[in-house]
């Protein structure tokens, strides 16, 4: 204002000087009427620079609500994306050669433990228990004869008609035969065995999965029939970073008890919440991750075998250096916030955010609890300005995020 008043001045003086001069004169007359043009203008120019510095003064006077960062222990929820795996999941092949000769089930189909789901068709290993079976029968009888005969010998020596060595071949004859009865035995065993496998049944419950192979098919062993999977129980297994993982190990037990949710394909959450069994014994190098397993509960067996989705799990943080985040505002891919100097001046300083949680940024970098920053009116200031800081304490700025 002090420029414009002095503009103002000398202008008024001049335009005094030449009053003292005849009116009367048409030309200083002309000039008389330029001098008063001139002294409105600086009139004007007088109430606008007035007017502009009255309001620069104000805005740099004016009160704006600032915070200090909020110090706290807190949890968050970090998402993983998940690969979905049954509790049971198993193929089932031929163990033998021969034609498939009947399929009991159907695809997609619950199954029990013990049912029969194929049958395959080999007429040799029926032939062969059939053999190995009658080879049986027949040692048995040789033995029986060979113990009747070893009586008859016994009562010959005992009338010393014949020698005792007869008895000792007539009881080297028996244990013979009864070594072809075990021979015998294994053989029809491992028939029986055999003829078994052409039966393929269901080692556990579950849900059948496709048949590749139709009746009739020829299979060799090691077919592929079909796999069997028990989803009543499912394993979402995910990667963790380390140092999340570092995070997870060292915080508090019930946060590490804590229930996991899985969210699905179409992001909605399933029915059962599910827990952390198992943390693999090793980081592997190239991702710097590390694997974890969580068991949930599949009612209705809406999971299945290989299906995604991503786990949600609590995270605990300590010492967390809290500010909302409509107190910070971006710049060239950087976080900014107005810091509040001691002489209430505002300046703009740079910040490195840890994590971003619902109205909040976790701070790891650039602010301290004692430092004050502006919380509202961050697009009407700029660097330099002065303000009047209203201090609002953490709880009441706190409880707007929460209603907001």
């Amino acid at each position: 204002m002090g420029a414009c008043a002095g503009t103002v001045q000398s202008i008024i003086s001049h335009l005094s000087n030449h009053m003292r001069i005849h009116i009367a004169r048409p030309a200083l007359v002309r000039q008389f009427n330029t001098l008063v043009l001139s002294v409105f203008s600086a009139v004007s120019l007088l109430t606008a620079c007035s007017s502009s510095e009255q309001k620069q003064e104000q805005a740099k006077t004016e009160t704006y609500p600032v915070i200090q960062p909020v110090v706290t222990d807190t949890l968050y929820t970090k998402e993983y994306v998940a690969d979905v795996q049954a509790v049971q999941n198993v193929e089932i092949r031929s163990r033998i050669e021969g034609y498939l000769d009947r399929i009991h089930v159907d695809e997609g189909a619950f199954v029990r433990k013990g049912q029969l789901l194929f049958s395959v068709n080999n007429p040799a290993y029926r032939e062969e228990l059939i053999k190995a079976q009658a080879s049986l029968k027949n040692a048995i009888a040789e033995a029986k004869a060979a113990e009747v005969e070893l009586k008859s010998v016994s009562i010959l020596i005992g009338k010393k008609i014949v020698s005792p060595i007869e008895q000792e071949k007539a009881e080297a004859k028996v244990a013979a035969l009864q070594a072809r009865i075990d021979e015998a035995r294994t053989a029809a065993t491992g028939a029986k065995l055999k003829l078994a496998l052409t039966q393929i049944r269901a080692p556990f419950d579950g849900i059948v999965d496709r048949i590749p192979n139709k009746a009739g098919s020829l299979v060799d062993e090691g077919t592929l029939l079909t796999t069997l999977s028990d989803n009543r129980q499912v394993f979402a297994y995910f990667n963790v970073p380390e140092n999340e993982y570092l995070d997870f190990v060292t915080a508090r037990d019930a946060v590490r008890k804590s229930p996991v949710s899985l969210i699905l394909a179409n992001d909605q959450v399933h029915a059962s919440r599910g827990n952390i069994e198992k943390i693999d014994g090793q980081i592997d190098r190239a991702t710097g991750n590390i694997a974890f397993r969580a068991r949930f509960a599949n009612p209705g067996n809406l999971l299945k075998h290989g299906a995604s989705g991503k786990v949600r799990m609590n995270q605990s943080l300590t010492g967390a250096l809290l500010i909302p985040q409509k107190a910070a505002f971006e710049l060239q891919d950087k976080l900014f916030v107005f810091v509040v100097g001691t002489d209430n001046k505002v300046h703009m300083r740079s910040i490195v955010p840890k994590l971003r949680l619902p109205q909040l940024y976790v701070v790891e970098s650039g602010l301290s609890a004692s430092d004050r920053i502006l919380y509202e009116g961050i697009q009407t200031v700029k660097e330099g300005d002065q303000i009047e800081p209203q201090l609002l304490p953490a709880p009441q700025f706190m409880a707007q995020l929460v209603n907001q």
